[in-house]
């Protein structure tokens, strides 16, 4: 398993997409996610679909973050961000 991971992360450094950015600020990676989870994961975004992927990781990597003591106000924003906007809503307001 950590061989297929090395090796998609070197595919994933070689390629060029047309998102690339040199943003260093922005970080990709590869986790094992236990299978519980990402059921849990499918079945929401099936449930939620103005929610993807990202989103998700976002709200809940932030949120995990704020609970545990990191006082930053750009993380602050972006856990109220993904929790809160209109777009958590879907197209009822």
């Amino acid at each position: 398993m950590q061989n297929l991971a090395k090796e998609m992360m070197e595919t994933l450094k070689s390629e060029k997409t047309p998102n690339a950015t040199n943003d260093v600020s922005l970080i990709s990676f590869l986790a094992e996610v236990p299978p519980s989870i990402k059921e849990a994961m499918e079945t929401f975004i099936d449930d939620h679909p103005n929610w993807d992927q990202y989103r998700l990781i976002q709200a809940a990597l932030s949120g995990f973050l704020i609970q545990n003591g990191v006082d930053s106000r750009p993380i602050n924003r972006l856990y109220f961000q993904n929790m809160f906007s209109k777009k958590g809503f879907g197209k009822s307001l």
